[in-house]
């Protein structure tokens, strides 16, 4: 995905949404993480099931300090009535997060969430970034139109990437909150018994080099 990257700060957009006028970087400020995810149009049958998920799901991302941001080329007007279907096929769960607007696909082009293209046109993608309160990008995915986001996945991630942030620890895979994380290669034994007291365990490999140590944090 050419462009703008994990690594890289999300530029300072200004665009209005469905909650008024919003600055990128301010919006993100008091967030440990910002979710921002781009559909490709209103009243689509995939998006419609993913914005009523976000929405569902939105207590969750609360409790992990976490700011949704949706966009959508089309109007604002037609985000408004779009919500009304999103609410009524998730059980009149609220849209409490902001939709923006994009209808000249300019701000997409500029968060890199359109599909490669070899031509002139702009396909807007079912892009995901996560940024962070550094304004970075430190995950994003890209999906085709025809496959809906897993928010059980996005969740997963959003624990990795927190519990990262504290400890010098990767989550291995098929990682899940409570399981144990693998200490990062740059951390010598001396220092891993240092910083992880508890103890870890590493796994004898063919190779006699103790890179694989697995320990459990909180």
């Amino acid at each position: 995905m050419p462009g703008l990257t994990i690594g890289d700060t999300v530029p300072d957009l200004e665009f209005q949404t469905t909650h008024g006028n919003i600055k990128l970087h301010e919006y993100c400020n008091n967030a440990k993480f910002t979710i921002i995810f781009s559909h490709p149009g209103d009243f689509t049958p995939v998006c419609t099931t993913e914005l009523g998920a976000m929405a569902a799901y939105a207590d969750k991302f609360e409790q992990r300090g976490v700011k949704l941001l949706g966009f959508s080329c089309d109007d604002i007007q037609s985000h408004q009535e779009w919500i009304k279907d999103i609410e009524a096929y998730n059980k009149n769960k609220p849209v409490n997060y902001p939709i923006a607007a994009d209808p000249t696909r300019e701000i997409i082009k500029k968060l890199n969430m359109v599909e490669p293209s070899d031509g002139n046109t702009v396909t807007p993608s079912r892009a995901l970034h996560v940024v962070g309160p550094d304004k970075k990008i430190k995950l994003s995915f890209l999906y085709p139109a025809s496959t809906g986001r897993n928010m059980d996945e996005v969740l997963r991630v959003l624990d990795s990437l927190q519990i990262a942030s504290k400890h010098k620890i990767s989550t291995p895979a098929n990682w899940k909150p409570g399981d144990p994380v693998v200490i990062s290669p740059d951390v010598s034994n001396d220092e891993a018994k240092q910083s992880f007291p508890q103890g870890y365990d590493s796994v004898e490999l063919p190779s006699n080099k103790d890179y694989l140590r697995f320990t459990h944090v909180e």
